[in-house]
């Protein structure tokens, strides 16, 4: 329960402050000010931008399927926000310390493209379709390179539960960590990043909110509350993913150097610092690199991903069995 109220409280005050960090990061890249006039050097810009859209209305198209349409981003955020269960923040607070932590993960937020499914067809507009099979294509292709990735951690750590995994990597610092321990994790690490991208709709793969082509993709025909869940579900993925990533290959709560800083306060703030490297990393990378066209995404997941994750677990199986022992 601890754990649930961390993770919600700090996920509402995360998306608050990475919208302001996103626009100011994409500021700075194409050299500019960005938000300036609200607070100080528009700090509070975010805040206003979210005050205004929960005064929205919320408006339903006449021709909507009323029921989906309503559910569908309740849907969405749930299954990103119950992934957060089994997620350890420290050495204390674990989350849900099941064997099969992992698993339930990955199972429990794939259940995201219910509701997008449900969103683009109850909208009853044919961009939003358009979006949500795009949004659902994408997914579907790129958790097979992701699952993959994850699996090599699993087959090298020898457990399910991201609990232990954490405990393995803490007792050395940085050359404890999977990353640095096993450098044959270096390439699904990679790869697991790059699928992150994809299941996040983030650039260069956010074709299923593409505005010149599709005005907002699946959640083109929703307003005001309901819009922002979409929105909170689209950073939760982030926040989720990349602390994932962490647990899995970047040490967990385990501080850079044995014995140093630790506890429950600084496993927090270990974990928490890790994670936030990597979505700035992807927010850098949103402002870089351009979009890519439908075949390029789906080419670059099935001809060079899944490939590639195929012939990494094969490598990691056998680092396994003869280097580990």
């Amino acid at each position: 329960m601890i754990s649930f109220v961390f993770y919600l409280s700090f996920l509402l005050i995360f998306v608050v402050f990475a919208v302001y960090a996103e626009r100011k990061t994409a500021a700075f890249i194409q050299n500019r000010l960005g938000p300036m006039e609200v607070g100080p050097k528009g700090i509070l810009q975010t805040i206003a931008d979210l005050l205004k859209m929960l005064q929205k209305e919320d408006i339903r198209a006449n021709a909507v399927d009323l029921i989906p349409f309503l559910i569908a981003p309740i849907i969405v955020f749930s299954a990103v926000f119950t992934g957060f269960s089994v997620l350890p923040i420290n050495e204390e607070l674990i989350g849900s310390n099941i064997t099969s932590g992992v698993f339930f993960l990955l199972a429990i937020v794939s259940l995201d493209v219910l509701g997008i499914l449900m969103a683009g067809w109850a909208s009853n507009n044919k961009y939003s379709l358009y979006g949500a099979m795009r949004s659902i294509a994408q997914i579907v292709s790129y958790e097979v390179p992701l699952g993959l990735s994850v699996l090599c951690v699993v087959i090298i750590s020898g457990t399910l539960n991201l609990n232990e995994m954490s405990v393995l990597q803490s007792d050395s610092g940085i050359l404890s960590w999977n990353l640095v321990r096993h450098p044959v994790l270096i390439v699904p690490f990679i790869i697991f990043f790059i699928s992150g991208l994809a299941e996040s709709n983030r650039t260069p793969f956010d074709l299923p909110e593409s505005e010149s082509e599709l005005i907002g993709g699946y959640h083109t025909e929703y307003s005001g509350f309901r819009w922002g869940m979409f929105m909170l579900s689209e950073y939760g993925m982030m926040l989720l993913l990349s602390i994932l990533g962490t647990v899995l290959f970047l040490g967990g709560w385990s501080s850079l150097i044995s014995n140093f800083a630790e506890g429950p306060i600084w496993g927090s703030f270990w974990l928490l610092s890790k994670s936030m490297l990597l979505i700035f990393i992807q927010m850098w990378i949103r402002w870089t690199l351009p979009r890519l066209r439908v075949d390029q995404l789906m080419s670059l997941s099935w001809k060079y991903l899944t490939p590639i994750s195929i012939l990494m677990l094969f490598i990691c199986a056998m680092w396994k069995l003869w280097i580990i022992g």
